[in-house]
């Protein structure tokens, strides 16, 4: 992941300071781009030790089309948990529970998910009902027959509900490609991009995205471009970001997919095994929210 490692030293040493809407400041640079051949290894971190199956869900639930955070919860991942837990706290019903507490009602107490484990119409909506249309299903059969378009995009911004979604996607906007000898390539444009604990989610999350999606549409592997806007790296992060730099990357891990899976909305978690996946210790980093 020298791609990686190479954005975290430029931002370092180019980024200018600026305040920023959570309060904490960032290091940050516009306008940056990364280029992952699938073919070389499935791009997951290996200076720190990043969290597949976090990862995984993520991408199902946006899939699914599912807004709200229950089906995380119950499979133990809490990317989400701290948007929802900071409108709860401004509640009538909050009793000072902790966000822990918080997720344990999630998962145990359907009215209580349904009332605020929602985050608004964000990713899973826009993937599958943006104001009517299924993008991504769109995609797919477009895929398979247009291959030469150049329409083959989905976007997860909608100006018109932006102010109903819990935030408003970080990573909006994607291309993909298909070249003569059928491999297929991705292009993501993410507006804002936490470097430290964001981007390496990213990375993965779109790259298993391509494969998923070269995989039901008969294709190759081709490249995933990831094209930053606001690169930024919070201030409170900038010392986990140099214990990472002195770290040497392992060999990237492979990703095998069950091939039995032709339906982009059939795959479950068991459908995904990675091997040979070699990393250094986690660094924590707390998110700003």
């Amino acid at each position: 992941m020298k791609q990686y490692l190479d954005l975290m030293n430029h931002v370092l040493e180019h980024g200018e300071y600026k305040e920023d809407r959570t309060g904490t400041g960032t290091y940050s640079v516009f306008g940056y781009q990364m280029r992952f051949n699938l073919n070389d290894g499935f791009p997951l971190l290996t200076t720190k030790k990043t969290h597949l199956k976090s990862i995984i869900h993520e991408l199902l639930w946006f899939i699914s089309g599912d807004t709200n955070i229950k089906y995380l919860v119950d499979n133990n991942v809490r990317i989400w948990n701290d948007w929802p837990f900071e409108k709860y706290q401004k509640s009538s019903d909050y009793q000072n529970e902790t966000i822990e507490e918080f997720a344990l009602k999630i998962k145990e107490d359907n009215d209580f998910a349904l009332k605020y484990g929602d985050l608004g119409p964000v990713y899973g909506k826009q993937w599958r009902d943006f104001n009517g249309v299924d993008q991504l299903l769109w995609l797919i059969n477009e895929i398979k027959t247009n291959k030469s378009s150049r329409r083959l995009i989905i976007s997860a911004w909608n100006p018109p509900l932006i102010k109903d979604m819990a935030l408003p996607p970080c990573h909006c906007f994607m291309q993909f490609y298909v070249s003569d000898d059928n491999r297929l390539s991705c292009q993501l444009y993410q507006r804002s991009a936490d470097i430290f604990l964001g981007v390496p989610f990213n990375i993965a999350s779109y790259s298993l995205f391509t494969m998923m999606i070269a995989q039901v549409c008969d294709l190759k592997l081709g490249d995933f471009v990831h094209t930053l806007g606001d690169a930024h790296i919070y201030s409170n992060h900038i010392e986990q970001c140099k214990e990472q730099l002195k770290r040497k990357p392992y060999p990237l891990p492979q990703m095998n997919i069950n091939p039995n899976i032709k339906d982009i909305t059939k795959f479950s978690i068991n459908d995904f095994k990675l091997e040979n996946y070699q990393f250094h210790p986690h660094i924590a980093g707390k998110v700003a929210v």
